[in-house]
């Protein structure tokens, strides 16, 4: 593999342009990276890191998978894109493939996350008038505080972050806020007009906020009892991150709504899916819902191959083996600035008092040490990396953090 390095004032030339030309949206550490390899990342002046990030977990079968990459190379040089006014080879058996290995219905492929959650609600919408008898435009979607589902004007009408949601108004009705993990505050807030429950089962952008045991399973009671809707939205959680394919496992239950993302490709490609029992997927017809892309052939070889080397290479029961081990790396060197070291499988975060000073001064400290990490919300620190990390690595992570902290 080349390696292309470059001086360190050239680096600091990119991150000026940057800033000169590119929209502010973002915050990002200042390290320019070219290159990626399993858990490992290169920066411009060839300096290696250890991901503990993983593009929000849309890396989680590590970087540059070589099989993924095959399979994207030849199908690019197949056939990419058709729209689906036509039919591809790529699409039917990827809906095969994804429906056996999640237990689905049915699905369909978009291309974000953020269209996944849009697609859901609309779905929950339509059911609710056409199903459950809601009356014309009164359907209800319950939402949580904390939640993170993406960065549309729909999705940040029902955000509690301000960041988010501030300026970006005036918003679309129809949804009601309860407190993530309070299910006594679920049942009180369904109604006759409910149509669905939209949940993340670890809140990530939020701090990786692991909700009480049984809340979930609570949740799918009471929607089944209120004929509500379950979206659950699995774009950090699923595939593999939190040692199940899906977190809802951990409570045995189904969502009527299941969405996923993010590694889907393997960050490959943006390839997104709304999985569906068949009743809630029943009711979208020929020019009601779409997109250009979404159902890609490209698109599709690519999650087909993303899929099969998280499953095949044991990736998920690594992360829930190698999540454990690091989980209590992390506790063993914590220090008094440390609140709680919290997460389940390799999605894990590190919550420093407020006083600590901010997650931000350690994760630069961090990265001059070679690992990658971001902070969220001031005191809390995100570790996720790929799925792929050995016990030499983990233990290494862990090492970095005590050293820091």
């Amino acid at each position: 593999m080349n390696d292309i390095s470059l001086p360190a004032h050239l680096a600091q030339g990119l991150i000026e342009l940057e800033a000169r030309y590119g929209a502010k949206n973002y915050k990002p550490l200042d390290v320019v990276l070219t290159r990626g390899e399993g858990v490992y990342v290169w920066d411009v002046a060839g300096r290696r890191y250890l991901d503990c990030l993983s593009a929000y977990s849309a890396v989680n079968q590590g970087h540059c998978h070589p099989k993924i990459l095959a399979a994207m190379t030849q199908q690019a040089g197949r056939l990419t894109l058709t729209s689906r006014a036509f039919r591809n080879d790529q699409l039917a058996p990827f809906y095969e493939e994804l429906c056996a290995l999640t237990g689905s219905h049915k699905a369909l492929p978009m291309n974000s996350g953020a269209e996944a959650v849009e697609s859901a609600l609309k779905i929950a919408r339509k059911w609710a008038y056409q199903v459950k008898g809601v009356p014309a435009d009164q359907a209800e979607i319950i939402v949580c505080s904390g939640n993170f589902h993406g960065r549309t004007i729909g999705i940040v009408g029902f955000s509690t972050d301000p960041a988010s949601r501030d300026g970006f108004g005036p918003f679309a009705p129809g949804f009601r806020l309860v407190p993530f993990g309070d299910a006594d505050a679920l049942e009180a807030a369904i109604t006759p007009n409910t149509a669905a429950f939209l949940v993340e089962p670890i809140q990530g952008e939020a701090g990786v906020i692991i909700p009480p045991a049984g809340y979930l399973a609570r949740a799918r009671e009471l929607c089944s009892q209120g004929r509500v809707l379950m979206i659950l939205d699995e774009i950090q959680t699923g595939l593999g991150r939190t040692g199940k394919l899906l977190a809802e496992e951990h409570e045995g239950v189904e969502a009527d709504l299941t969405l996923i993302g993010k590694a889907l490709s393997g960050g490959f490609y943006p390839v997104s899916a709304v999985l569906s029992n068949a009743e809630a997927m029943s009711v979208l017809h020929p020019g009601e819902h779409g997109s250009t892309f979404g159902g890609n052939p490209l698109a599709c070889a690519v999650a087909r191959a993303a899929l099969k080397v998280l499953v095949e290479e044991g990736m998920i029961e690594n992360a829930e083996r190698i999540g454990a081990r690091l989980k209590a790396g992390l506790e063993a060197v914590a220090t008094p600035a440390v609140k709680e070291v919290r997460g389940r499988g390799l999605m894990l975060a590190v919550e420093l008092h407020p006083e600590a000073g901010g997650a931000r001064r350690i994760c630069e400290a961090l990265q001059e040490r070679g690992l990658l990490a971001k902070e969220t919300h001031d005191h809390t620190i995100r570790i996720a990396p790929p799925l792929i990390l050995n016990p030499d690595q983990a233990d290494w992570i862990a090492e970095q953090f005590g050293a820091v902290l």
